[in-house]
């Protein structure tokens, strides 16, 4: 017959390790018994009210409200896209420059107006007046930031102004 003092074991030993191990399974049985009770109820409380059609449904409403968003956001982006391919071709540079086109004869009402695109395509805008002789208004074009006719001094000052404005 076996017995555990022929490998050197005493039986209160084994006994009391039985029961250490009886105590903690005993404790994880516990633990594992309530995870699954918290578990139940959070279904319980998911299907409460509802058999699987109305799930369904609750599903399909939900899919096509999603699809409806999805839908919208592309309207949206296709507005966006004609916004930004709008923008452009606006003016969005601005510059203007005050002086006095005839020497103390119109005082500092002419004007210098440069309106530029964000790729410095646009035209300057020169207003002389004088109390005199009236008022002279002359447009040079400017394309990429370049004008091909000679410009004044305001008119140069101007363009300047309009293609360093962020």
């Amino acid at each position: 017959m076996f017995s555990f003092k022929d490998i050197g074991l005493e039986t209160d030993l084994i006994v009391v390790i039985s029961l250490g191990i009886i105590f903690l399974l005993v404790i994880l049985s516990i633990v594992l018994l309530a995870k699954v009770s918290n578990l139940k109820r959070r279904y319980e409380s998911f299907m409460k009210d509802a058999d699987g059609k109305s799930l369904e449904s609750a599903f399909q409403k939900k899919f096509a409200n999603i699809e409806y968003i999805n839908d919208k956001l592309k309207e949206v982006d296709t507005r966006l896209n004609g916004i930004d391919t709008n923008l452009l071709q606006t003016y969005q540079k601005i510059g203007i420059v005050k002086y006095d086109a005839f020497k103390e004869i119109g005082g500092t009402l002419s004007f210098v107006l440069t309106l530029l695109t964000k790729d410095d395509d646009g035209f300057i805008l020169n207003s002389m007046h004088s109390n005199t002789e009236g008022c002279y208004t002359y447009i040079k074009e400017v394309k990429a930031g370049e004008v091909f006719v000679s410009l004044s001094e305001e008119e140069s000052q101007s363009l300047e102004e309009a293609k360093n404005c962020r």
